[in-house]
């Protein structure tokens, strides 16, 4: 079965459907359970759990899972088929889209990209383990953590309500902070993030399993780092605050409790933790990897160019189109690009994501490009900040179909509603619904 829904349509083209074809490889070879399955191994005669070469003994002692993220449900169900579901004592997870089915670890739906009160109660619900089952030194504590987990783990600061937290991370992501930023701000006014969560669950050991959707791969950053040493303080929140201008805009009590911080009124995120360890699993390079390997099967000569493309969307178009025009790869007519992208949206704005905003610019970009090309962007946990879309599929044509020429396209994308006008020029919207998995964005080009 295929993972995009209108692969048929899209693909009219040759090259469009090898597009295609590489995206689905790319997409499946950071699928959970293949990661999981390749990675983990559990003996149930010792109750010994072996991630990537490490051992865990827990005899005597039991297992608990928790975690958050696009992937959670995928892995958690992952999980019990290694282990079993009767080999793991108690867990929850929180997560978004799709349906698990899961014997012992409950599946909680939560918000994404705002926090809501059901991620809240799922983090007291995964909170309750440790009373309830009097864990101790003796048991193992699973978290599984993926994209998403920031705004799915949910336990405000003490005196920030939610929708002090919403609000926070809504000003955030519209002023176009980094994903480094946006953590540092929300580590300090969370009871579980940066860190605390790991802590909180001492003097059990915690394994942490991650599928990372952020560049370079720093699980301190993935998820805000729950289960990891924080290296960012109260003052670099405020940095942050006052950089991007926020301090008149956010609420008094995150303002306040950052500035206790600041003046060490409140205790920091742990800078040292003995009781964990952080696996990543899952990463963009590995999508990458799959889809330049599938290129190479058909023939092509692929290249990825980069892993860790960041910065905003329109700068990232002037340095793919500057690498095409300019023929900086002239040896390679398929070239690859992940990492996540970021666009500052204005106070009034249509829909779509970085993805439908990147391709629209790539049709620009490239209008003056003698060669045929076709160019694909999308975020791999299937949604560009639109249900069901993940990103889109253009080529050197789409801007001059007729269907394209009678929108004022230009307007579209400057008032950052791409949606609006893939949706109106038809044969541009990449969709395949949540994939299960979240390793940031996979972008493709082919020339001839």
């Amino acid at each position: 079965m295929s993972l995009i829904a209108n692969k048929k349509e899209l693909g009219f083209s040759k090259e469009r459907a090898n597009i295609l074809e590489m995206i689905e490889a790319g997409l499946q070879s950071v699928d959970p359970k293949n990661l999981l399955k390749n990675s983990i191994k559990y003996n149930v005669n010792f109750n010994s759990l072996e991630i990537q070469n490490k051992i865990y003994d827990i005899l005597g002692g039991r297992i608990f899972v928790v975690g958050a993220g696009k992937a959670s449900g995928k892995l958690a169900e992952a999980l019990e088929e290694i282990m079993g579901g009767d080999n793991i004592k108690a867990g929850v997870v929180n997560t978004s889209g799709g349906k698990y089915k899961t014997e012992k670890i409950k599946i909680n739906r939560a918000g994404h990209p705002l926090p809501d009160k059901r991620g809240v109660k799922g983090v007291i619900e995964m909170l309750s383990l440790k009373e309830e089952y009097q864990i101790s030194e003796k048991d193992l504590v699973i978290c599984l953590l993926s994209g998403g987990a920031s705004a799915m783990l949910v336990h405000p600061g003490v005196g920030i309500v939610l929708e002090d937290k919403q609000k926070t991370t809504q000003l955030l992501i519209e002023s176009g902070a980094d994903i480094n930023e946006i953590n540092s701000v929300r580590k300090h006014i969370s009871q579980i993030k940066g860190g605390q969560l790991a802590e909180f669950f001492q003097p059990a050991q915690v394994a942490t399993i991650i599928i990372s959707d952020v560049v370079g791969n720093d699980p301190a950053v993935i998820g805000s780092g729950p289960t990891v040493e924080d290296p960012s303080t109260y003052q670099d929140a405020l940095n942050v605050i006052m950089k991007y201008n926020l301090q008149d805009k956010l609420s008094s009590s995150v303002i306040s409790h950052i500035q206790k911080g600041v003046m060490g009124m409140v205790p920091e995120t742990p800078k040292k933790l003995f009781n964990t360890k952080n696996y990543v699993l899952g990463k963009n390079s590995i999508a990458l990897e799959a889809m330049a390997f599938t290129a190479k099967n058909m023939g092509l000569k692929p290249m990825i160019v980069s892993t860790e493309m960041i910065g905003k969307s329109i700068e990232a178009a002037e340095v793919i189109a500057g690498d095409i025009i300019g023929d900086e790869y002239e040896k390679f007519n398929c070239l690859f690009y992940g990492g996540e992208t970021t666009i500052a949206l204005p106070e009034k704005h249509g829909k779509g994501g970085r993805n439908l905003h990147l391709s629209a610019l790539m049709t620009l970009a490239l209008k003056d490009y003698e060669p045929e090309w076709v160019f694909a962007s999308i975020s791999s946990d299937g949604r560009d900040f639109v249900s069901g879309v993940a990103g889109a599929i253009v080529d050197s044509n789409t801007i001059k179909t007729p269907e394209y020429v009678r929108q004022d396209y230009k307007k579209f994308i400057r008032e950052f509603d791409v949606f609006s006008l893939f949706k109106k020029t038809k044969l541009n919207l990449l969709e395949t619904g949540d994939t299960g998995t979240n390793v940031g964005d996979l972008v493709v080009l082919i020339r001839k």
